[in-house]
């Protein structure tokens, strides 16, 4: 049965889990809604003062992001598969000997040439299964990530199991850009938002910054004309 969601204990283990490389296994609580009982992999943790869903689980194909409350920790053993017992083997049965032996004349060996065409009958179907067999496999899929945190936004791909660029940092305008790409709604509000507040702290900075100069360049004025 689902848990009761995550307590703050069991975000900072997951936290340091994931900063170790591994990914914990988690189960949708009731809250979750259809998906209850499911299990899913955590795959990150975004910043909790931006949204209260900070944590990503990958669930099938997707990755998508959860509130404490919709996911537990899950149990030990969960999700894996039992393991099948190998029928045994049946009993060696006794070999009846026959009663009667029948001389039977030998059967002639084919001449070269019927061998000859025999063996390319069957090389002919040989030769089809081993092109059916040889279908070249589908690319693996292809993630990529656009995340937000400690006021940086940063950009990973990753094709199946490997990385092909690890996390780099781009331009605030930039990740406005590529969210407009995706129409997904509420989206772009989240992120217009992020950058309102980042704007407005770095007003703060710079007009703390001017009259810091302002007054230095006072005192200096003084120590000219006491000069």
């Amino acid at each position: 049965m689902a848990g009761q969601g995550l307590s703050d204990d069991e975000v900072r283990s997951i936290r340091e889990a994931l900063a170790a490389g591994r990914r914990p296994k988690v189960v949708f609580t009731a809250s979750a809604g259809q998906i209850a009982g499911q299990l899913g992999q955590v795959v990150q943790l975004t910043d909790p003062t931006v949204s209260d869903e900070f944590v990503v689980v990958r669930f099938g194909r997707d990755e998508l992001p959860f509130s404490p409350a919709d996911v537990a920790i899950a149990p030990r053993g969960a999700g894996r598969r039992p393991v099948e017992a190998k029928p045994e083997p049946p009993a060696d049965e006794t070999a009846v000997e026959p009663e009667f032996v029948l001389d039977t004349p030998p059967v002639p060996a084919p001449r070269r040439e019927e061998s000859k065409v025999e063996q390319q009958v069957e090389a002919k179907p040989a030769a089809r299964r081993s092109v059916k067999a040889a279908k070249p496999k589908g690319p693996a899929g292809l993630t990529v990530t656009l995340a937000y945190a400690e006021g940086e936004w940063t950009v990973a791909a990753q094709q199946g199991a490997k990385a092909l660029a690890k996390p780099y940092v781009v331009k605030p305008a930039e990740a406005l850009r590529m969210v407009a790409l995706v129409d997904v709604p509420g989206v772009q509000e989240a992120v217009e938002q992020i950058l309102t507040a980042e704007r407005a702290e770095a007003e703060q900075q710079a007009e703390k910054l001017r009259a810091e100069l302002a007054e230095i360049e006072a005192r200096l004025a003084e120590l000219r004309e006491a000069g």
